[in-house]
């Protein structure tokens, strides 16, 4: 168990035998002392439980395990060890150039002061049609709007495999349109396979060899 996740574990139970012992002898809030441990166990405590509880579950949410937990996103992490450099999450995945334990939410996160906080929410929209809405099928996944390349440039900018490459090159102003979001980093003969789930049968995959 995480230590975050013990330590929620703790206050719960030590919340739990304090509201008990309030219960059991109600006349002890009749002191100043018994008043504020009644205040400890049935407000304090609760309440940092709770955070420490959302805070385990939302730092999990961005791990790559949960994000595939889903029955419809298994395809989408198969394709993350597609042997072909063509496939861009694959590429990134593979070559470590993402955290791989991270890799969901590296790459689909926004990089705005509240990204992380609009994040969150479109993570909650997905539990919600997971257990209680219409799960699309997969390859019928679509993003809730166009990738934005604000997402690649957060580590690409200003790399120098990313300004000299000859493919960024085809034109004078490519690099300029793309860092102002001009032109999709995402545009057809750029980097337009992604994932590709549709292509998975025929796709050799990496297995990564034990040490």
């Amino acid at each position: 168990m995480p230590s975050a996740e013990r330590i929620a574990v703790v206050i719960a139970a030590l919340s739990v035998l304090l509201a008990l012992l309030v219960v059991l002898r109600p006349e002890s809030t009749r002191a100043r002392e018994g008043r504020i441990l009644a205040f400890l166990a049935l407000f304090v405590l609760p309440s940092m439980a709770v955070w420490t509880g959302v805070s385990q579950h939302m730092e999990r949410a961005k791990t790559t395990e949960f994000c595939l937990s889903c029955h419809v996103m298994e395809d989408y992490g198969r394709s993350l060890r597609v042997e072909d450099r063509g496939y861009l999450a694959a590429a990134h995945f593979l070559n470590n150039r993402v955290p791989r334990d991270r890799a969901c939410y590296t790459c689909h996160t926004d990089y705005t002061m509240f990204g992380g906080l609009n994040d969150k929410w479109r993570g909650l929209s997905h539990v919600y049609v997971q257990y209680l809405g219409t799960v699309p099928k997969t390859g019928e996944i679509k993003l809730y709007q166009p990738f934005n390349n604000r997402e690649c440039l957060h580590c690409h900018a200003g790399a120098r495999s990313y300004l000299e490459t000859s493919g960024h090159q085809k034109t004078a102003d490519l690099i300029q349109k793309a860092n102002d979001n001009q032109m999709s980093c995402m545009s057809s003969r750029c980097h337009d396979i992604t994932h590709d789930v549709t292509t998975l049968a025929d796709a050799p995959l990496w297995k990564e060899k034990a040490n």
